[in-house]
């Protein structure tokens, strides 16, 4: 279609899906701050008032699960009044145990090019040309608002904000580009401010008029857009009631969030709790930094590539480059210059990509991928260089 609208949406660090993200990111890390060379897979569950921690390590190192899980409560904002979830008496049940040896027999290996996948699975990347992070506009734009709802309820500017929240913008395109934003949607969690306001009404006018100027039009406005302002805040009508208390959450139900909002596949596997030695998290980060690059490198507007592997294989079952004709030579000519400059067996990603070392309970909310930021080795465009020369 020449004309058409896409959507996207992003949960805030509160919603109870990514407070377990965040649970299962956090014992990563902790245990690879130990021992870098621990495998882990790491799943949460969270209800009113327990946390239940469960999956597979093979470690050497010792971790204190409930202290890890409440501190992590307590960086999320979470307490008995805005979630069910109380950080000084909250129940965590942890039911780690032994990773199979089967699986360790095909990953483990002195050398990284021998290092086989830790499951099969196919995985995907993409990078385009509608911001200044090479990602797709409507999921960049989610993810602000609610990184925006977050920092502040955290700073003190909306005291009246609690952790859970949600955004969804439908963006216009006109062949193939996005011209306008049609619709922005925010459900966020805030106090209960009847007794202050009188009524359910004229809660919900102050809560609009709050969101609308301190968190829509600032990320609207710095995007240059037109937009629509028709927002939509609290559908509803209101939002005090969530978290976890309201709604269990689970490790990895967000993984549409978590990449390009439904514009480019997905391969099905989440990211949280799991080490790099799984290709579902350090594939699927290859597969964004070899899209980026090549679209940083102007080879492309528009680029998506798909990596597949083998349990215990180190050689990818497939690969390809993909630039939906916006290519400057074909595809099949990218494909093999991208296989020729990338690592793409598993030990030599984690290796080129320094994935052995904690930071990802920071890649838990607001997009593994689109973030700048210094630890994230999957957003940086320092290939163009080389893929130019080899072209």
């Amino acid at each position: 279609m020449s004309r058409f609208l896409f959507t996207s949406e992003s949960v805030t660090e509160g919603h109870p899906d990514k407070a377990c993200d965040a649970f299962s990111d956090a014992i990563l890390d902790n245990i690879l701050s130990k021992d870098n060379e621990a495998h882990v897979a790491c799943e949460s569950l969270a209800t009113k008032g327990l946390v239940v921690i469960s999956g597979e390590i093979r470690t050497t190192a010792t971790i204190n699960v409930e202290k890890v899980v409440k501190d992590t409560i307590k960086e999320i904002g979470y307490h008995k009044t805005n979630s069910g979830i109380d950080p000084d008496d909250v129940e965590v049940l942890s039911k780690l145990h032994e990773q199979s040896p089967e699986i360790a027999q095909g990953v483990d290996s002195e050398d990284i090019s021998a290092q086989g996948a830790g499951d099969q699975g196919l995985m995907f990347g993409f990078a385009c040309k509608e911001t200044p992070e090479l990602m797709p506009l409507p999921i960049q734009i989610s993810h602000r608002l609610t990184e925006r709802l977050t920092q502040l309820r955290k700073d003190g500017t909306l005291p009246w904000l609690r952790p859970d929240g949600k955004s969804q913008v439908s963006v216009n395109y006109e062949d193939g580009r996005p011209v306008s934003i049609d619709k922005t949607v925010i459900a966020t969690q805030h106090d209960d401010m009847i007794g202050e306001y009188g009524s359910e009404n004229k809660e919900l006018e102050f809560v609009n008029k709050e969101v609308v100027e301190h968190v829509i039009r600032p990320v609207l406005d710095s995007y240059g857009y037109d937009y629509n302002e028709n927002f939509i805040v609290n559908g509803t009508g209101r939002f005090v009631y969530g978290g976890p208390e309201a709604d269990t959450g689970l490790t990895g139900r967000k993984i549409i969030v978590d990449t390009y909002g439904g514009y480019a596949p997905h391969g099905g596997g989440a990211f949280s709790g799991k080490d790099p030695s799984k290709v579902d998290r350090s594939a699927t980060y290859m597969a964004r930094y070899i899209a980026k690059n090549i679209v940083a490198s102007d080879l492309a507007d528009r680029c998506e590539v798909q990596l597949s592997y083998g349990i215990g294989v180190a050689e990818p079952t497939s690969f390809y480059v993909k630039t939906q004709g916006t290519g400057k030579k074909d595809d099949e000519t990218l494909t093999k210059l991208a296989r020729d400059v990338f690592p793409v067996k598993p030990g030599e990603i984690v290796a080129h990509l320094d994935l052995k070392k904690p930071r990802y309970r920071e890649t838990a909310a607001y997009g593994h991928f689109g973030r700048e930021l210094e630890q994230f080795t999957w957003e940086r465009t320092d290939m163009v260089e080389t893929l130019l020369k080899k072209l």
